[in-house]
């Protein structure tokens, strides 16, 4: 069992890690978490290794530890410098200046909703999957997409009117 484990840790470990990441936005969080939910797998291994997609319940597993409440009460904002006036296009730094907006915009959101957009576009999720996965209805997670992606136009409609004004 421990080495069929080891296995599963060495081959998907980076890539749980990177989900982890991406959807707490704080490296130090997405390895408490993953730590977290992989001592826990550990525990009961062989019955999670004959599931149909062990990976996806692990991720599930993920996904429910950074909405949990201890985590929510344990986690901290952190503070980041501001972001730098915007980057011409052409220039290799304008790239991180947006992935920069982006992890400041996401931070913003609820974590549900958060966790809605990390399974939709980095998880590929379709609605059923991410429902079974966060234990809700397909129409809570549509509901969940809508307010985060009108959030997330409203916030940078009203960042690119406030820049057309200094303009």
């Amino acid at each position: 069992m421990s080495d069929d484990f080891d296995s599963f840790v060495v081959a998907r470990g980076r890539a749980l890690l990177r989900f982890a990441y991406v959807l707490s936005g704080n490296g130090h969080l997405a390895e408490d978490i993953v730590q977290e939910v992989l001592a826990r797998a550990h525990q009961k291994w062989s019955r999670i290794e004959s599931m149909e997609a062990p990976e996806a319940y692990i991720r599930r597993a993920i996904v429910r530890e950074y909405l949990s409440w201890r985590r929510r009460r344990a986690s901290t904002e952190e503070v980041m410098a501001d972001v730098p006036d915007r980057a011409d296009p052409s220039d290799p730094a304008h790239t991180f200046v947006e992935r920069g907006q982006m992890w400041e915009l996401l931070s913003e959101l609820p974590r549900s909703q958060r966790a809605v957009l990390v399974l939709r576009f980095y998880g590929d999720l379709a609605d059923e999957d991410i429902a079974n996965t966060l234990g809700c209805s397909q129409s809570t997670v549509r509901a969940h997409a809508s307010r985060a992606l009108a959030r997330l136009r409203s916030v940078l409609g009203g960042r690119h009117a406030m820049e057309v004004d200094r303009g």
